[in-house]
């Protein structure tokens, strides 16, 4: 079986958790089958039963297009390019709207299965349309369109799969199958390597909490930022935060960072994306890890800090409720959410309550190890990479079997 793998983001140029999932996805399934994916940038490279094919959009949209509508039509030429060449391909298997309608046209032009993973959905970011501008129009009809096409949908969690329900209600529920994400349990592990952190600046006198993405609404910095005021004035913070979805809203965070370290001088701000390395040693030596995300339909920076044994604090919202276990592994904050753009209905009370599990997990070293434990525990025993390339694999062969059927 070969299996053509499409996706934005694959090393070295990845900047968010599903650029992660394709990098081990990818990297597991060949282990079993030949997987050829094709990706954003140049690219190409052939390692066993990896074959990696990189592509860029037309120069064409590249350098005559202005507006923010840029990066939409950046995709789809990038799609139509992509179909080129699949002969040999026996399944197509898309991640992320900026690849879906590769996987709607290879579909209809070689007659393979088509599966689609929802790694969120376009119809509940709707502050894409600050990014994208008229653009979100477009790609949430990409999206759209290749949902209802697909032959199979692969939800990251049971909430990503409710959520797909209730944003594309004729879809068949049949059609959805979820498989979480999942965690190289080998790579990220505990490690008492501090030697990254001084670099940063970060005191490793001091205990600090952590946070660790992309800087865009959907991630909730911001709130975490102001939580920082209901902490003790000698809390450190450090925010692994980098490319921000605009420049309004780096701007955004700048002033709220400014306005925080007046009374609470310990904020370290890493203003990049780390090596996978120096994320790991930011995990490991954690007091606490916080993932204040607005949307999150699976959260696999949690997944990574429990990897490591850091306690996490985290909004109880999307998957995220089916990877941090309440009490045992960290906390989840509830919270009112805005229906339409998912933001909290009252962000000073969302602040107020992550601030309080935060503050106690900084008193409290004992329990902080307790769950650090327990997050390990569960990573291993629920989100290994080789059960996900098993539980994919035995899809694609159900669905040959109904083609040939």
């Amino acid at each position: 079986m070969r299996v053509g793998l499409f996706t934005r983001e694959f090393p070295p140029h990845v900047y968010g958790g599903a650029g992660v999932h394709v990098d081990y996805l990818s990297r597991e399934l060949a282990r079993s089958i030949e997987v050829e994916v094709h990706c954003w940038g140049k690219q190409h490279s052939d390692a066993g039963n990896l074959h990696v094919r990189g592509a860029e959009p037309w120069s064409e949209i590249t350098d005559g297009t202005t507006g923010k509508f840029k990066g939409a039509l950046e995709a789809f030429s990038l799609n139509l390019t992509q179909i080129k060449a699949l002969e040999g391909v026996d399944v197509v298997h898309t991640h992320t709207w900026y690849v879906s309608m590769a996987g709607y046209l290879a579909k209809k032009l070689y007659g393979v299965p088509f599966v689609l993973t929802t790694h969120s959905l376009e119809p509940l970011r709707a502050w894409k349309a600050e990014q994208l501008g008229t653009g979100y129009a477009m790609s949430s009809w990409m999206e759209r369109t290749a949902v209802l096409d697909a032959d199979a949908i692969i939800a990251v969690s049971q909430g990503t799969r409710a959520d797909i329900l209730n944003a594309y209600p004729d879809v068949d529920p049949d059609r959805i199958h979820v498989i979480y994400n999942g965690i190289d349990l080998v790579e990220y592990q505990q490690t008492s390597d501090q030697s990254a952190l001084g670099g940063f600046g970060i005191d490793t006198d001091v205990p600090y909490v952590l946070f660790v993405g992309r800087i865009t609404r959907q991630k909730g910095v911001t709130h975490l930022v102001d939580a920082i005021r209901y902490l003790p004035k000698d809390t450190q913070v450090v925010l692994c935060a980098g490319a921000p979805d605009t420049p309004e809203i780096a701007a955004e965070l700048r002033g709220k960072v400014e306005t925080a370290r007046q009374d609470h001088p310990r904020i370290v701000w890493i203003e990049k994306m780390v090596t996978r390395p120096e994320a790991i040693q930011l995990y490991s030596n954690a007091r606490v890890f916080c993932c204040p995300s607005v949307y999150e339909p699976f959260g696999i920076i949690n997944l990574e800090a429990m990897a490591c044994r850091a306690p996490v604090v985290a909004s109880a919202t999307g998957g995220i409720k089916e990877v941090v276990v309440e009490g045992e592994t960290g906390f989840l904050v509830p919270f009112a959410q805005d229906p339409v753009t998912s933001f909290p209905t009252d962000p000073e009370q969302f602040a107020r309550d992550l601030a309080a599990p935060i503050a106690k997990l900084l008193a409290d070293p004992a329990l902080c190890k307790r769950m650090g434990d327990a997050g390990r525990s569960r990573a291993e025993n629920v989100f290994s990479w080789t059960a996900i390339a098993h539980q994919t694999i035995a899809l694609y062969e159900q669905l040959l079997k109904k083609r040939r059927a």
